[in-house]
């Protein structure tokens, strides 16, 4: 199976997750989400299929996100006004995502990732 992952180069917590992708065989594409910030309709797919609220996608610990100060937006704004704030900039979501067929894994955790080798 072919995975998306989406990533940011300098995120050190992206870069252990491609190492640990590349020792393990899995196959995957990778996407630089500033180069190539998720769109409004793939942000919504993927948070469909991950089976999480739409706050999990959030990069809560990004110096954007506080900036904007979006912790009270995120708890009181609607889905569609959030997918608009988050398809603007790609420092805005959590990563690495990896996006598979039938699954969406947010952030790295090696056990969580540790499914997708079977």
């Amino acid at each position: 199976m072919k995975y998306l992952f989406v990533n940011y180069p300098k995120c050190s917590t992206c870069v252990k997750a491609k190492k640990w992708l590349e020792e393990n065989g899995v196959y995957f594409e990778s996407r630089h989400i500033v180069e190539n910030n998720p769109t409004k309709e793939e942000l919504k797919k993927w948070i469909t299929l991950s089976g999480q609220p739409i706050k999990k996608f959030f990069n809560t610990s990004g110096i954007l996100y506080r900036e904007m100060n979006l912790k009270e937006k995120v708890a009181q704004n609607n889905e569609d006004e959030l997918l608009d704030i988050l398809s603007t900039n790609g420092m805005l979501v959590k990563r690495p995502l990896l996006i598979g067929k039938d699954k969406v894994l947010i952030g790295f955790k090696e056990k969580e990732w540790e499914e997708i080798k079977k």
